[in-house]
């Protein structure tokens, strides 16, 4: 009734309706609800986006490269592939590791921080018996490891560092140096558990059997050299010459087939089948045009046969396609 003027008898009815306690009840002004915001402190945002994609990335090319220098190593196929990518508290991605890993941290040089990596006991275990010349095909049975097992756990573990420091120093100019590897993750306490942290977890898969590797990294291991991980990639302008001694150095260590070839020819199946003892095959090809050398299914050299002390050899004479 607030801004209302009235009149005689209506101020007559009210002041009769308050000797008989019939005034009306006010009703209550409306009020706003305050807003809350639910925040979820397991999922920081210290990292930006770009950061998160780029340090993917990196894990992405660890994984091709490592994939085949360890494929190598062991005479067995080891692939490695990035699953997930996130953001969480120290203390939520240190959960998130399996709880039969073994863990290895790594300084970071020259900035002094440092990281974790971890994988899996049958994975560890899996490796052991290949670099001791046994064979997994049957599985592999979890045991207690001795020393002569935690010794060939660091030597893999650093064949994994050795992989992703290519890459680091590439990006950022890191070098990754390992200091401790321990089965007893839960004394792997580096930072504060509130600590933000990239958590970067990768199949393994080894003769059939399926294990995680997990790369723990906390802002402060990354803090002082962030920008280089956050620039973006501008493949518009001219490349520099550094660019491509970088990815020379990168890829320089990956092992590749090579096979020398004196000629080939393309035969029916029914051809192939006939052949017997004494028959003649014609390749087409003079004898004075020498070999041809293959990385994997590209020509890339032409040579001529010949020996190198009780070893049969192919001296190179020039390039594929007639270049000397």
């Amino acid at each position: 009734m607030s801004g209302q003027v009235l009149t005689p008898e209506a101020i007559a009815a009210l002041v009769e309706a308050a000797r008989e306690g019939r005034l009306p009840e006010e009703k209550p002004a409306p009020q706003r609800r305050r807003r809350m915001r639910a925040v979820d402190f397991t999922r920081p945002n210290k990292f930006t986006a770009e950061q998160e994609r780029r340090l993917g990335r990196t894990l992405e090319a660890f994984c091709r490269t490592a994939s085949t220098r360890l494929s190598a190593e062991l005479r067995v196929p080891l692939e490695l592939e990035l699953l997930t990518t996130s953001q969480l508290t120290w203390a939520n991605a240190h959960t998130q590791v399996p709880s039969n890993s073994m863990g290895a941290i790594f300084v970071v040089e020259p900035i002094g921080t440092r990281m974790l990596m971890s994988a899996e006991s049958n994975l560890i275990l899996g490796v052991i018996e290949l670099l001791l010349g046994g064979t997994i095909e049957g599985g592999v049975k979890e045991r207690r490891m001795t020393d002569i097992d935690q010794a060939l756990a660091r030597h893999f573990f650093e064949r994994l560092l050795g992989q992703l420091t290519m890459i680091w120093t590439d990006v950022a100019g890191l070098e990754l140096k390992l200091e401790t590897v321990d089965q007893h993750l839960e004394t792997a306490q580096m930072v504060s558990v509130s600590e933000p942290t990239i958590s970067l977890m990768i199949e393994a898969r080894l003769q059939g059997t399926s294990a995680m590797l997990g790369l723990l990294i906390p802002w402060s291991a990354i803090a002082p050299v962030a920008d280089a991980f956050a620039a973006r990639e501008d493949m518009s302008g001219a490349q520099n010459p550094e660019h491509a001694s970088s990815v020379r150095r990168a890829v320089g260590n990956v092992e590749m087939t090579v096979r020398a070839e004196v000629a080939a020819v393309q035969l029916p199946i029914e051809a192939v089948l006939g052949l017997k003892e004494g028959d003649l095959l014609r390749l087409n090809a003079p004898a004075s045009g020498g070999i041809t050398l293959y990385a994997d299914k590209v020509p890339v050299h032409v040579g001529r046969p010949g020996r190198a002390g009780s070893r049969r050899a192919v001296q190179v004479t020039g390039k594929a396609g007639g270049e000397r």
